[in-house]
């Protein structure tokens, strides 16, 4: 009896074990045959020398006709971050939102009624669509940890046609799926949107559950979905190569260029261009703003060819 029991036992581990990888192969192999015709390259900022060839007129159109959505997914949990994230850098976005697991008395958010990372996810996402589609052309998401500089991304843009599927941020591999990490933030175009939510109702493609046994991040989930969309995950970068979407915060990246690159700690650390840092605490959120937007250097002039003026009746400061 006992051996039996003991046979049964191994049989169940072992086919859990078999489904399991078949469900994570089910997942990383897909769109693997479509991938010849988009191979992943490495998206860069534009140069300055660029900028100044744009005359001023198209220079402050090109400024207006950046319209950047903000999606921040929250829980309850999540207040302290979610107050200084309001209080900060969702101020520069065209709009920003909060996506919340459940109603929230304290803040205003849209309810999701679901604790579930992925499903909130999607509802965002075709929330935006539906709602937005019409007024923004580029939809930034990111966590209540995440400190966004928006005139950066807005910077990195310039040159990007929103017309075209575009899916970036810090990109990762997994097996044979790379995809936009959340923790630095996901960028993606208005073509994208509309190629997405065709996606959300075709289970096959893109399922509210990432399988039965093996569970995919929301990141990951995403670039599944998007994979079967044609639209792949691309790194974004500075003109020196430098990453400019951080999944760690502005201190530990200092601390690991102390380490890395003691004579090089300033340029061994973070791009001049960054977009995003991850990781920070309420307190470090208001502490980047002031350094960010407040902190001059007297006798020091930062001449930029462009400037990305706030909305008519923003908060922006």
């Amino acid at each position: 009896m006992l051996s039996e029991s003991s046979s049964f036992l191994k049989g169940v581990m072992l086919g859990s074990v078999f489904c399991a990888l078949i469900t994570m192969l089910g997942h990383v192999r897909i769109g693997h045959g479509s991938r010849m015709h988009h191979e992943h390259h490495h998206l860069q900022a534009p140069n300055k020398e660029d900028i100044l060839k744009i005359s001023e007129d198209e220079r402050l159109e090109l400024s207006k006709s950046f319209r950047v959505y903000c999606i921040i997914l929250v829980k309850p949990k999540d207040v302290s971050l979610w107050a200084a994230v309001k209080e900060t850098w969702t101020k520069h976005c065209d709009k920003a939102e909060f996506f919340s697991s459940e109603n929230v008395k304290v803040f205003e958010s849209i309810n999701m009624d679901t604790d579930d990372m992925w499903l909130m996810m999607r509802k965002a996402y075709k929330y935006a669509f539906d709602k937005y589609s019409d007024q923004y052309n580029w939809f930034f998401l990111a966590r209540p940890t995440t400190f966004a500089v928006i005139e950066n991304l807005k910077y990195f843009l310039l040159k990007k046609d929103p017309s075209q599927p575009f899916y970036l941020g810090h990109t990762i591999k997994s097996g044979e799926l790379e995809y936009v990490s959340v923790e630095g933030g996901i960028v993606l175009s208005i073509e994208s949107m509309k190629r997405l939510n065709s996606l959300l109702n075709v289970p096959e493609k893109c399922p509210e559950q990432g399988g039965m046994i093996w569970k995919l991040s929301e990141d990951k989930q995403l670039a599944v979905c998007l994979k079967y969309a044609g639209v792949f995950a691309e790194n974004a970068e500075d003109a020196d190569g430098k990453d400019v979407f951080n999944t760690k915060s502005v201190g530990l990246s200092i601390k690991e260029a102390m380490t890395n690159h003691p004579n090089q700690v300033v340029e061994g650390c973070c791009s001049d261009m960054a977009v995003t840092f991850n990781g920070l605490t309420p307190n470090q959120m208001h502490v980047m703003m002031y350094g960010v937007y407040r902190l001059r250097a007297f006798g020091h002039v930062f001449s930029d060819a462009l400037v990305f003026l706030p909305p008519n009746g923003s908060e922006n400061d």
